[in-house]
């Protein structure tokens, strides 16, 4: 990670791009909270339906799976990702399917869907339009919500002109004119459909998604065969309980009372109606989820991918997303990606973090991620995953912090360090890696606290 790191914190325009973009959602999403009668207890009450719901999850899956069959859906189970490709290239292969219109989906990224589809010969189209520059650029998502938060304008004018052919222009209404007059041409001739799930209604067997751009609606309307994709935590009991998590989504997301376009799909569509597809096809995605629900992570799958947390976090703001090395990254992605990618490969992510809490304060399903990281850096120690280099550190930062003289010693050491006398104040690459290279520490008060504090009890001759 720590090459990434360094990568990313040395490209300036990222680093503005990204700044910019997640100081403004975070703020937007505080307004937002503002509005609202009882922010804190509306948080509460969907952690709370989150957390029955997943403590539930048996019944209520087969309560989903009967009520979406009985309307005409047909559900798919798939315990990993390679099973779940196979369904959907084998649903693409027995009816004859040709295009694929993709609705942005967290899901579809994180099992390689589009590359398993385009192996099969099909031509696959990301409808979204941060994930359509994503995948014209080659480049992917780093952001659950704003796949080119580490784009600028002209990045992005660059390549979709490029890609269209079109003269240059940097106008957002042009370009999204441009875009949406390519994206249509795919909608006309798409046969198959890709969706993701934002939540899915155990009591009628309905699936909801959240768009902004209309594209989502399109997808799951227009070609003959929907595919949704979706994890086995999308799940909520009641349309009542929709309603709760509605009220959060956007608010947490983007600052927004509501997306723009919220879809309710019960079944494919029925006799005499015009709209819908003629096969609903759900896959309900397991990948080591049932694992992290038998385990001490199970609140992570209260999740609901709002992107919220990335907002709120220092680290992410000046690293970005491709930092984290997988599908999710930021702060919920440093406890995700190791449950469902394993933690021998992704031992450094719970590290990346200052433990700041703000990803806890702007969760609006109440994850305590702070805690959860702690936990799981203790595990990476336990299984031994720490380079030595690491290890020999935190023994030496503990010596240090448990012995005051060698505390008040540290004190002076790095105030001539940081101050005026030695004047360093980058932190080294042989001692904490790469990744810090070129980062600086404030510089410290001419006395400690400590002092301070002394000279006040002088004075008050308490010493």
């Amino acid at each position: 990670m720590s090459g990434r790191v360094a990568f990313r914190v040395a490209d300036g325009p990222l680093y503005e791009a990204v700044r910019r973009a997640t100081l403004h959602k975070n703020s937007d999403r505080q307004a937002s909270f503002t509005v609202l009668k009882d922010a804190d207890a509306l948080r509460r009450l969907a952690a709370q339906i989150k957390q029955h719901t997943l403590e539930n999850l048996d019944r209520y899956l087969s309560q989903f799976v009967d009520r979406l069959e009985a309307a005409g859906g047909h559900v798919h189970f798939a315990d990993t990702a390679e099973r779940a490709r196979e369904i959907v290239v084998g649903i693409a292969g027995q009816n004859g399917l040709r295009v694929c219109a993709k609705a942005k989906s967290m899901t579809s990224e994180e099992i390689g869907l589009t590359e398993a589809l385009q192996a099969a010969g099909m031509e696959v189209v990301e409808t979204d339009l941060g994930e359509f520059i994503v995948q014209i650029d080659r480049d992917r998502p780093s952001h659950i919500v704003t796949p080119i938060i580490h784009k600028t304008r002209r990045q992005v004018a660059e390549s979709l002109c490029r890609f269209l052919r079109v003269p240059h222009t940097e106008d957002a209404g042009e370009l999204t004119q441009l875009a949406r007059v390519h994206l249509r041409d795919v909608f006309r001739r798409a046969d198959l459909g890709v969706s993701g799930v934002n939540f899915a209604v155990a009591h009628t067997g309905t699936l909801c998604v959240c768009t902004n751009e209309g594209n989502g609606r399109m997808v799951v309307t227009r070609p003959k065969v929907h595919v949704a994709l979706m994890g086995i935590e999308k799940l909520v009991p009641r349309m009542i309980d929709l309603a709760v998590f509605l009220k959060l989504l956007a608010r947490s997301s983007t600052g927004q009372p509501l997306t723009v376009y919220t879809t309710l799909i019960t079944g494919p569509r029925q006799a005499g109606e015009l709209d819908g597809p003629e096969q609903l096809h759900v896959i309900i995605l397991d990948r080591g989820r049932t694992e992290i629900l038998g385990g001490d992570y199970r609140e992570t799958l209260r999740c609901i991918r709002c992107g919220a947390c990335l907002n709120a976090c220092p680290v992410y703001r000046t690293v970005g997303g491709h930092a984290y090395g997988s599908v999710y990254p930021g702060p919920i992605g440093q406890l995700v990606s190791p449950l469902l990618g394993g933690l021998a490969h992704y031992h450094e992510l719970p590290h990346a973090s200052s433990l700041c809490g703000a990803c806890l304060e702007a969760c609006p399903v109440q994850i305590d991620i702070p805690k959860l990281l702690v936990r799981m850096r203790a595990e990476t120690v336990r299984q031994n995953l720490l380079s030595r280099r690491k290890r020999l550190l935190m023994r030496l930062v503990l010596a240090v912090l448990a012995r005051p003289r060698f505390y008040r010693a540290a004190q002076r050491l790095l105030r001539w360090l940081l101050g005026g006398g030695a004047g360093w104040r980058g932190l080294p690459e042989s001692l904490v890696g790469s990744g810090f290279a070129g980062r600086h520490l404030p510089t410290p008060a001419d006395r400690s606290f400590r002092a301070i504090w002394r000279e006040e009890l002088a004075h008050e001759g308490r010493v």
